[in-house]
């Protein structure tokens, strides 16, 4: 098959949920396909990444996203009057619109016109849309729920501007998704969802993320750890809004009990309120980004996803049980994963519940040590790649064939304006 793969980020190094999910989908397809890579980039370095997929590609081409404050309330006054979305008016481009369109009447021309085209998550369901292409929406998130959630744990303008976003994706979300002649979710959490805000009910096969179990092997954890870690990207809300709540009404009730703890927050592109945790505690440290979070994770009792919003999958807790470190989540944490709490992870949804059972795990080693053993069992029979992602390619089959029966004389299914 010749596929046309959109990506909102540039998915190497699989560094990140999104990113690990769509990587595995890319290696995969490409080891057995011609895939054309189309991706956003933000800088040089991203630019970086993206040339080198394409020693695995048979193409890759990127469009410069910016991103900025300005850039932002002019994308949330465009949606005040146009009615979509804040983040569909945010990531819109008039570039990655004329480039794919380029694209497919180049390949239909040369005699190598594209099977599919593949949107990964709901951003890029825009620029798939008006192709004459079969589409596949690969939905991470039921993102309407994301919204949802944060306007219930915010406030003020913030909470009524989340509820205004909740709104219009129902609407948006529901439209697509009902349209595209496939869409894929993660979980039956978001299926759900997805079919909450849908006219009429579909087929939405479920393919969990996975994750490499034998590139992620077990690391040993020094003697005597006491950290508590959170490895996540740092600017998306959910995940702010969690490492906030648990610095400030989590993390105090840990040290009392626990003395000698420390907290690293690790992971990308922190916001300002993130950067500032130290001034609350000394003990908490903000890193941004890092290379190789292993001596991170070798030195930490735990690793914590105290989300109050979100949806979709947690990579980071899959990987974490696949690195062999126990995991305390909240109920929304872990949320599409099939793991038993006290077996697999420890669950906590309060702040006096969280902090017990992060005490808990910094003071008896050998509990953690068990938990992570069975949570690392869990995910190899579960949630590797290898068994999840020829799931992917059953549906590309399924949408191909109903295309070439439908317009047996090669013709588009379906020419929209």
């Amino acid at each position: 098959m010749n596929i046309l793969l959109l990506t909102q980020v540039v998915p190497f190094p699989p560094d990140s949920g999104p990113k690990v999910k769509t990587y595995h989908v890319l290696r995969h397809m490409a080891a057995r396909h011609r895939v054309t890579l189309v991706t956003f980039t933000r800088n040089a370095q991203e630019e970086a990444h993206a040339a080198a997929l394409r020693t695995i590609c048979a193409e890759v081409y990127t469009v410069p996203l910016k991103r900025s404050r300005v850039i932002d309330v002019a994308a949330a006054a465009r949606s005040m009057f146009s009615g979509k979305p804040f983040i569909i008016e945010r990531d819109g481009s008039a570039a990655m619109h004329t480039l794919l369109g380029h694209l497919v009447v180049t390949a239909a021309a040369t005699g190598q016109p594209f099977d599919l085209v593949h949107a990964d998550q709901l951003n890029m369901a825009q620029f798939a849309e008006s192709l004459p292409l079969p589409r596949l929406l690969d939905q991470h998130n039921a993102v309407w729920m994301i919204f949802e959630r944060l306007a219930q744990s915010s406030s003020g303008i913030k909470r009524w501007f989340w509820q205004r976003e909740a709104a219009l994706l129902k609407r948006y979300e529901g439209r697509v998704c009902s349209e595209f002649e496939a869409v894929t979710v993660v979980s039956d959490e978001d299926r759900r969802g997805l079919l909450q805000v849908m006219p009429q009910e579909r087929d939405l096969p479920v393919i969990p993320i996975a994750v490499d179990c034998e590139a992620e092997q077990a690391i040993p954890r020094a003697p005597g750890a006491r950290a508590i870690l959170s490895l996540a990207t740092m600017m998306w809300p959910p995940n702010v809004d969690a490492v906030s709540w648990f610095a400030r009404q989590i993390y105090p009730l840990v040290r009392r009990a626990v003395p000698d703890t420390h907290f690293y927050v690790c992971g990308p592109r922190p916001t300002a309120e993130i950067r500032a945790l130290p001034e609350l505690d000394p003990t908490i440290e903000v890193t941004g980004y890092v290379d190789d979070p292993k001596p991170y994770i070798a030195n930490s009792a735990c690793l914590i996803v105290p989300l109050r919003s979100g949806g979709g999958m947690r990579v980071k807790i899959l990987e974490a049980l696949a690195r062999g470190i126990p995991v305390v989540s909240t109920t929304i944490g872990y949320e599409g994963i099939d793991l038993v709490p006290g077996k697999h992870l420890l669950v906590a949804d309060t702040p006096s519940e969280f902090a017990d059972a992060v005490a808990l795990l910094l003071r008896e080693p050998e509990l953690g040590a068990k938990i992570a053993a069975a949570g690392r069992k869990r995910v190899l029979e579960k949630y590797d790649w290898r068994a999840i992602i020829p799931a992917m390619e059953a549906v590309y089959a399924r949408i191909t064939t109903r295309n070439r029966r439908t317009n047996p004389a090669g013709q588009p299914a379906i020419i929209r304006g």
